[in-house]
């Protein structure tokens, strides 16, 4: 049995998808609070449990641990989360999940994180993303620890994100600084399969790896790529990062799923890459472009309808 948190969100569900291709059974936690169960696509699947409760509820997370041999952690507040958020689900709930591990016994546990996560970070989420990391590590149980790249694919935040804000304003586009930050996007489906594939192998067993795609981009030429794609062409303006930070704070508090958000900054302020064979050396992906990959699913979606829907989105409660 294979036991998913975070099995909602946009990597969970492509996860679940792969998982259950393959034949194997998986159990889900999901929060009552946050998700109704029945609005999963796989909810009337005989391979798919669904057990109630959250990561802070220490009674339904040695509920769902009961004869599971691999957790996949994917559960957290990176996105729209508050930093009180994100200490509460990422850390507090990488601890629960962490105890209720060793007392079942579990033979490993497989956690999602950033690339340039660590603890001695002066960010917010990679240094929340380091301390996660930190408690895997002196957890005891078996891990892999999976630093990736920006994730990108039809259902994600980041990527949709900018062709979104593209659509917010008809003649300007501010980007931090002058967007030279180096990126190292992934395509959703090869992240998945390397995830899959590192059950079955024993070299990643207590090891981090980071990995990303084929090429480094930086966020400047991955706006105007994304520009170019969806066929919304804006003037680029320089801004300073704390001024951006400010107004992405101030505008959060009146729509909360705005898509620019102070993680977003966070993730923007450093190089982020891995290693750019690591996908085919380790695990034998072959990994897609990034611009050949949105070309077959961007051009044609309607962004402006969709960031008119997230701006009157009630916050659900994290978690």
């Amino acid at each position: 049995m294979i036991l998913i948190t975070g099995a909602a969100g946009f990597v969970g569900r492509v996860l679940v998808d792969r998982l259950l291709k393959d034949g194997h059974k998986v159990r889900v936690l999901v929060s009552a609070r946050t998700h109704r169960p029945g609005t999963f696509p796989w909810v009337n699947n005989d391979q798919v449990t669904l057990v109630q409760g959250s990561l802070n509820n220490i009674e339904s997370l040695h509920q769902a641990m009961l004869g599971v041999h691999t957790v996949f952690h994917l559960a957290s507040a990176q996105w729209w989360g508050r930093q009180r958020d994100l200490q509460r689900i990422d850390v507090g709930g990488t601890q629960n999940l962490v105890a209720a591990g060793r007392s079942a016994r579990i033979g490993r546990l497989i956690m999602l994180s950033h690339l340039g996560a660590s603890p001695a970070s002066a960010f917010t989420l990679l240094k929340i993303k380091g301390q996660v990391e930190e408690i895997i590590k002196s957890s005891g149980l078996a891990f892999t620890i999976f630093r990736s790249g920006i994730v990108f694919g039809p259902g994600d935040t980041f990527v949709n994100g900018i062709a979104q804000l593209l659509r917010a304003n008809p003649v300007l586009y501010f980007q931090p600084g002058h967007g030279e930050g180096l990126l190292h996007p992934i395509y959703i489906g090869d992240l998945v399969e390397a995830l899959v594939r590192s059950m079955e192998n024993l070299d990643t067993v207590d090891q981090v790896i980071s990995v990303g795609g084929p090429e480094y981009v930086t966020y400047n030429e991955m706006v105007r790529t994304i520009m170019r794609v969806t066929r919304a062409p804006r003037m680029i303006v320089n801004l300073p990062p704390y001024l951006l930070r400010f107004s992405s704070r101030l505008t959060n508090r009146l729509f909360p799923y705005w898509p620019l958000t102070p993680q977003w900054l966070d993730i923007l302020a450093s190089n982020r890459t891995a290693p750019m064979g690591t996908l085919f050396n380790v695990f034998g992906i072959q990994p897609a472009r990034f611009e050949d990959t949105i070309l077959t699913y961007m051009p044609d979606r309607q962004y402006r309808r969709e960031l008119a829907q997230n701006l009157f989105k009630r916050r659900s409660q994290v978690g």
